[in-house]
């Protein structure tokens, strides 16, 4: 038995289990098929400042989040919301409109969400933690599961599967076979904002805050449908993002034209300060095959109602457990859902019940 517990995924769910099982001493390792850790959160550094391309918000009312954040040293900020809105609608018209920003409310970390994934990574021992290793198989045995990944295999008295629930249906086989209610189950939870692609645009100045504009935008043209202000806490870089509201086959064929149209949808926006940005980037989340499977393409419409099915309970005689965002019941989906599903699978690991 190579470890107690395999962690698969290691995304802020897969980290935050590893972080509560590592502090009641318990024997586990991670594994990761992407060579970074972080999972659908992502900050990278662009044009000297740190931006979120993945999840940028949580809200007051999150308290794991709030726990978090503080407990890491992380500071905290509001999202920009001062301003008028801008609208764009289908003929390509402007309009200037009040009211309240769209995000006002919601709360921002300092340094990117990234900075979640580096505080608990910094805080856990690394050889416990492997990077780029696929998980490609799972078989049942006498006294645990063998993991099969890419460089070998690692046995486990129990395994959490900490990332989306349709790629661990598509990428995994399962011996002997989940059966098809589990299957099925897994194949039909969507993964939260998985098919989506967002550009960020970084400036110098902040051209749209001296211009009276919060940075929010609706548009019903494109390709960005809509916009907020993702700058930095304070100093600069400044910067936009957009939902891109063209489909991921589209978006994977014309990459380069549909970030030339969001730089003259921003013109056309906000004016002709916007043409020269520092940088300008689109990370299309439709494109990372251990997030996103095909069954993510058509958006949900609206949030689903998460959880962990009956289905997926207590398989493999509870060897086998589940614990991405997308299993969380209250704030699945969420930052705060990944936290939460995280302790959920911490305490049916301790002799709870839930799993």
């Amino acid at each position: 038995m190579d470890t107690d517990i395999l962690i698969i995924g290691g995304g802020l769910s897969g980290l935050a289990l590893a972080a509560l099982l590592d502090r009641q001493g318990r024997d586990w390792r991670l594994v990761e098929a992407q060579d970074d850790l972080g999972g659908r959160i992502a900050s990278p550094l662009i044009a000297g400042g740190r931006f979120d391309l993945g999840p940028a918000w949580f809200w007051p009312g999150q308290p794991r989040m709030a726990a978090l954040t503080q407990g890491l040293g992380l500071e905290v900020f509001d999202q920009y919301s001062q301003g008028d809105a801008m609208f764009q609608a289908r003929d390509g018209s402007v309009q200037r409109h009040q009211g309240f920003g769209a995000m006002q409310g919601s709360l921002r970390v300092a340094g990117g969400m990234g900075a979640l994934i580096a505080g608990l990574a910094r805080d856990l021992p690394a050889q416990n933690i492997s990077t780029g290793r696929a998980i490609t198989a799972l078989r049942h045995v006498d006294d645990g599961i063998s993991a099969t990944h890419t460089d070998g295999a690692i046995t486990a008295r129990q395994v959490v599967l900490a990332l989306p629930p349709r790629v661990a249906a598509l990428s995994i086989g399962f011996l002997p076979e989940l059966g098809r209610p589990a299957l099925d189950a897994l194949r039909a939870i969507p993964t939260w904002m998985a098919g989506q692609a967002k550009i960020i645009a970084v400036y110098n100045e902040p051209h749209w805050r001296k211009a009276g504009l919060s940075g929010d935008a609706m548009s019903q043209q494109g390709p960005m449908v809509e916009i907020h202000d993702a700058s930095v806490i304070e100093g600069g870089p400044y910067a936009l993002f957009g939902f891109v509201g063209v489909p991921p086959d589209l978006r994977a064929r014309h990459h380069d034209e549909v970030v030339a149209l969001a730089l003259a949808q921003l013109q056309a926006m906000f004016g002709p300060s916007m043409a020269e940005p520092l940088a300008i980037r689109m990370m299309d989340w439709a494109q990372v095959p251990q997030i996103t499977t095909a069954l993510d393409y058509v958006p949900t419409g609206q949030h689903p109602a998460y959880g962990v099915p009956v289905a997926l309970r207590d398989l493999w005689g509870g060897a086998l457990m589940f614990g991405s965002t997308e299993t969380a019941h209250q704030f699945g989906g969420y930052l705060e859902g990944a936290l939460e599903a995280a302790e959920r699978v911490a305490a049916a690991l301790n002799g709870g019940q839930g799993a």
